[in-house]
């Protein structure tokens, strides 16, 4: 059977991920011991379905795949499980962070507004016994300001360096996957090297919050809350473990969705809950009222590279940005002109044939951009299918009407005002141009698998 996101004439995916799912799910089962099965153990396991996400035979290892079965609701419960337990060794710090994408899910679900839903959000799993609960803003701050910087940088070198631009976007975990693992080097290597928000919040989280608290980072598990299932292919990245400390940046991520499941099976609604205000990692202090980026459906790369590199580059302040629509609405492009040349050119691209149209494009070089904005889901991340789905898997256009609404009301923040990340990058970073910020807010893309078949793209 070929599946829709399969780059390959035959594909026996569907079969053997769910013969593997079963054997992995039976297998990490089976090591649960009999208080961590009691509670609730009727929830779902973890499935990444063939239309979940761009994962298949050529993306996944049997051991990556049993590794991501295992981030669901129950290992969240085992580590509850063992905060109960009288041997004080094995607890944890639970803190979960949530993608700003996912608030707009709870709110629009259950009719609240997005403060609201954040705050009941952060009741509802403190009363489960969470420790922390943070927004990801703060890391998605630190992505867009790191990926300016570099798309600067590279603009300036694009005459010296062969594979200067164009620069695709490295926030989405499913575009990664897939571009490390079929489109090989002809990409890799025109990846942003910034860090996505999820793990520049597992670096905030157990390195600099576990030195403000005074902890190994192996004595906190961090949850993620994302709208997406690719985020927790993510999570296991090589590039993203501490052997020191034997520890991942993010130990485990559930999808909205999921934390939906944990709610109706403790028959719990969002509006019984009481309101518990979000943390900071600063200290004692709370976060205040919601906040986002320029973008009408993700943290809006491409709005804030543009004006940043047309102040930068050319010294013209741009204040509003004009999408042309191409041959969809997923496919738009924004350009800048100065005496009556086309100087930057912009894109974004939304969905997998977007995003073959872009690599074939890019193939026979006929590419004319110098940054697109790449997420594997059409609509973007408010359409991520560990959220916006109906219980047949298809998209439920009603309520991801309703998100898209919640979202563009929510308040824009630069992220060049937020005082605490410029504290950050002078006090914890030592500088903007550190050694340390390279190690900690960036990472490598490169080939993992090169085959000849690999770019055998049927469109």
């Amino acid at each position: 059977m070929k599946c829709e996101n399969c780059t390959k004439k035959e594909c026996s995916k569907k079969q053997k991920n769910d013969d593997a799912q079963s054997r992995s799910v039976d297998a990490l089962s089976s090591n649960d011991d009999f208080e961590e099965k009691n509670e609730f153990h009727t929830l779902a396991d973890a499935k990444i379905l063939l239309s979940d996400c761009l994962a298949c035979d050529n993306c996944m290892t049997s051991e990556e795949g049993a590794r991501v079965f295992q981030q669901n609701q129950k290992e969240l419960f085992r580590i509850l499980n063992l905060n109960k337990k009288c041997d004080t060794s094995k607890h944890k710090v639970l803190a979960v962070s949530i993608c700003p994408q996912s608030l707009p899910y709870f709110a629009a679900k259950f009719n609240l507004s997005v403060n609201d839903a954040a705050k009941r959000l952060c009741g509802f799993l403190k009363s489960l016994g969470v420790h922390y609960v943070f927004d990801t803003t703060i890391a998605a701050d630190f992505s867009i300001l790191e990926s300016q910087r570099e798309f600067v940088q590279r603009y300036q070198r694009k005459n010296q360096e062969e594979h200067a631009l164009p620069m695709f976007a490295s926030a989405c975990p499913g575009w990664i996957r897939y571009a490390e693992r079929v489109l090989t080097n002809l990409v890799t290597s025109h990846i942003c090297t910034a860090k996505s928000p999820q793990q520049i919040m597992g670096s905030l989280v157990k390195g600099y919050f576990a030195r403000q608290q005074n902890l190994s980072p192996d004595k906190i598990f961090h949850v993620i809350v994302a709208p997406c299932y690719d985020k927790k292919l993510e999570a296991l990245r090589e590039d993203f473990y501490t052997a020191l400390y034997n520890s991942q940046e993010v130990d485990c991520v559930l999808t909205s969705g999921e934390i939906v499941q944990i709610m109706e099976q403790k028959n719990v609604s969002m509006k019984d809950v009481t309101e518990v205000a979000v943390d900071s990692l600063f200290g004692e202090m709370k976060e205040g009222d919601v906040v986002r980026h320029d973008g009408k459906r993700s943290d809006g790369y491409l709005e804030h590279i543009f004006k940043h590199a047309a102040k930068e580059l050319f010294g013209m302040d741009v204040k509003e940005i004009t999408y042309k629509a191409l041959k969809n609405k997923d496919f738009q492009e924004v350009t800048l002109e100065k005496d009556g040349e086309t100087v930057l050119r912009f894109a974004a691209a939304y969905g997998f044939r977007n995003i073959q149209n872009m690599v074939l494009k890019l193939k026979k070089g006929k590419f004319l951009y110098h940054f697109v904005e790449v997420l594997a889901c059409p609509g973007g991340c408010l359409n991520g299918k560990g959220q916006a789905q109906t219980e047949d898997g298809k998209p439920d256009k009603a309520l991801l009407n309703q998100m898209e609404e919640v979202y563009a009301a929510i308040p824009v923040r630069l992220p060049e005002t937020n005082v605490y990340v410029q504290k950050m990058y002078q006090d914890w970073l030592e500088g903007m141009d550190s050694r340390k910020v390279q190690e900690t807010l960036h990472t490598k893309y490169s080939a993992v698998n090169q085959t000849a078949s690999s770019l055998d793209i049927k469109w």
